[in-house]
């Protein structure tokens, strides 16, 4: 791949400035050797390399990742210095073998002698804070859903009581309530429909099996081939339905391990649906309970210092972790992105949606302890206190701080359905420039390249990443791929990170938009995430162009070359 082509500096400026999120980037694109847009062809990758997929490169691998080892190649020589990154979600296992090593520790707090010695408001801060819990040591790992903490204070405040009945101050609240209430009882419908078919599937599936057992008792063998059945003589009726169906499964090309795995596919499937129905439970008060004033901003020294909450829930942020800056030298479990990276952990996200409040204040937080990029792969449809969050963005945009956002996983076009936390409060334009929206792509560098569950839009996400089959860190010393935007944003802070460390000079907004910029362009089409369904097994085609800001993928090679050739014209 060549290097970026000579650049007026004053396209550079222009593209900086650019504050609106209808507007495209103002530069023109860097010109790279098109054998990039022409993979070599593709193999089977190892067991090794599909857990580092997302640092592979697409000219060299044949597989859509970021480019990593010629971006370590690009800095071979160069010093970088530490950043600070802070890891807003559920918790992450400090006590993690590959993550220990990496973790941000506050030196102005001596460990636990329950004493503020930095007079932060937080005691015995050193690794972060836990916002989720308090000063006894509770600690929430599981909440509602906004939608449902929204209906439970309208029924409360307005129970059975007619329109006519309603004060006009209040009438726009109660149909809002009325709206919300709606749709909650429309979910909860859904839900429990889709938790029937998932039973009955599952029922369905354990007769499949009794089929499969009496089939091989029959013909004396642990293992059933199309031929071994076709040759049993049953003597009974049973028996020769009990035949004629596993002989049915075997001629579609499936075989008893398939079904083995499809049935643990929907058991999962069937407990997850489970769990987050305990979000719409109107009764839940886990959080509300800790003792502070949900409702009140100002009232901001509350939680304790046990960032870790209990290790199941601080699966997800462990992995985001991890991906950020799992050790790369140990030869142990993951690799991280970044070499050069600090995690700071802000407890903010239970099972469920989390508050505005702690989110705020996460946020403040972290910038207040010396992050200098937020990783926030959480949201939520609805934001009653949005405003608070929208102030805590200003303040990190204001101390130069760069926040990563995950799009999240609906399969929704997120430029006409609200995805909070969002820079723009009308889908239109952004009120700052330092938070940069990531959707979600896979290793397939093809119509399959972004991931059927990413968000999009064409205004409100910026750039796509590695989001899918994401090898990293879960707790208890152990590793996982798992799937989502959420996956997508620590890849690109990972890079941002790098940036921030070889190129110190560069603010959040250039680094933003450095990344935007030197991605590598998708100029084919893709099929658009949540478009497949019996009704349209194949999915709707579209530009992968239309589905971000800037119609890339971030590439961790190209982003550095530029960020030398901003840094070096400053």
């Amino acid at each position: 791949m060549k290097r970026l082509k000579t650049m007026i500096f004053s396209a550079i400026v222009a593209l900086i400035l650019v504050g609106c999120k209808s507007t495209q980037i103002a530069i023109t694109p860097p010109t790279f050797d098109e054998a990039i847009l022409t993979p070599a062809k593709k193999g089977t990758l190892t067991e090794k390399a599909l857990k580092t997929w997302s640092h592979l490169d697409v000219q060299s691998d044949s597989v859509a990742g970021m480019s990593l080892a010629k971006a370590y190649k690009f800095l071979e020589g160069k010093k970088a210095n530490s950043v600070i990154v802070a890891i807003a979600d559920s918790g992450i296992d400090i006590e993690h073998e590959d993550l220990k090593d990496v973790l941000w520790i506050n030196e102005d707090e001596v460990k636990d002698n329950n004493i503020d010695d930095d007079n932060n408001g937080y005691v015995d801060d050193i690794y972060g804070w836990n916002f989720l819990g308090n000063a006894a040591g509770d600690n929430v790992s599981i909440d509602q859903l906004e939608i449902t903490r929204i209906v439970k204070r309208g029924r409360d405040k307005f129970g059975a009581k007619k329109a006519s009945e309603i004060a006009e101050k209040d009438k726009k609240e109660f149909e809002q309530f009325l709206k919300m209430n709606q749709e909650y009882k429309a979910t909860l419908v859904e839900k429990n429909t889709e938790i029937q078919q998932m039973e009955e599937t599952l029922y369905n599936l354990k007769q499949v099996q009794v089929n499969f057992d009496a089939v091989k008792e029959m013909a004396k063998t642990d293992s059933l081939t199309l031929d071994i059945v076709q040759k049993l003589d049953p003597p009974s009726l049973q028996g020769i339905m009990q035949k004629q169906h596993i002989e049915g499964i075997l001629k579609q090309g499936m075989n008893e391990a398939d079904l083995l795995d499809y049935k643990n596919q929907v058991e999962n499937y069937t407990k997850e649906i489970k769990k987050a129905m305990k979000g719409y439970d109107l009764d839940m008060n886990y959080r509300q309970s800790l003792g502070d004033d949900l409702y009140d901003i100002s009232d901001k020294f509350y939680g304790n210092s046990n960032v870790i909450g209990d290790k199941d829930s601080a699966k997800h942020g462990t992995h985001v972790g991890g991906i950020v800056a799992a050790s790369r030298n140990n030869n142990i479990g993951a690799v991280g992105v970044a070499n050069n990276v600090k995690l700071m952990t802000v407890r903010i996200v239970p099972d469920g949606d989390e508050h505005d409040k702690d989110v705020a204040l996460g946020i403040r937080y972290a910038v207040d302890n010396g992050a200098k990029i937020i990783n926030t792969s959480f949201g939520k449809r609805f934001s009653p206190n949005k405003q608070w969050v929208y102030d805590a963005l200003k303040y990190a945009a204001e101390k130069d701080v760069l926040i990563v956002n995950a799009a999240g996983n609906d399969g929704k076009n997120i430029d006409v359905r609200n995805s909070f936390p969002s820079d723009s409060k009308d889908l239109l334009t952004e009120f700052v420039d330092n938070v940069i929206t990531i959707g979600a792509s896979s290793l397939h560098y093809d119509k399959q390249l972004p991931a059927n569950f990413s968000n999009y839009g064409k205004i409100n996400v910026d750039i796509f990443a590695p989001g899918v089959d994401v090898y990293s860190t879960i707790p208890n010393n152990k590793y996982e791929p798992l799937n989502g935007t959420s996956m997508a944003a620590p890849s690109t802070a990972g890079v941002a990170a790098l940036i921030r460390g070889y190129y110190p000079n560069l603010s959040a907004k250039e680094v933003k938009y450095i990344l935007m910029s030197s991605g590598v362009k998708i100029n084919f089409e893709v099929i658009k995430p949540g478009s497949q369904n019996e009704k349209n097994p194949e999915g709707t085609m579209i530009p992968f162009s239309e589905l971000s800001v800037s119609g890339r993928i971030v590439n961790a090679y190209n982003a550095l070359q530029l960020a030398d050739y901003v840094s070096n014209k400053k």
